[in-house]
């Protein structure tokens, strides 16, 4: 299991050096820091596990209005701790290898 987690893991950096996602490591940590300040963006990466759940699903479950679920996302996405994809015409999400490090590796109270 954790060659596998290693794989993805290597895999997933290969594919943001590609895509020209790779940053500063201080402004990587700056941002990453400030995506998991909000109470709200802990727990969507929670309520993702490690399956997949709709822009819907997420704004539903955590009664924020479309702009609210939009913003929290779109923060989550640039610190790289989910990603979206698109499938039969609706926007799902799923956690990258970083944000499923933060799920094994953080306490939840």
């Amino acid at each position: 299991m954790a060659s596998d987690l290693q794989k993805r893991k290597k895999e997933w950096l290969e594919k943001l050096k590609r895509d020209g996602k790779l940053r500063d490591p201080t402004e990587d940590h700056r941002i990453g820091l400030r995506a998991l300040q909000h109470r709200v963006r802990r727990e969507i990466i929670k309520f993702i596990g490690y399956g997949k759940r709709s822009f819907e699903e997420i704004a539903e479950k955590f009664n924020l209005s479309e702009a609210q679920a939009r913003m929290h996302l779109d923060l989550l996405e640039e610190a790289l701790f989910v990603e979206s994809r698109v499938e039969n015409g609706k926007k799902y999400y799923y956690l990258t290898p970083r944000g499923e490090a933060y799920l094994e590796n953080v306490e939840w109270r």
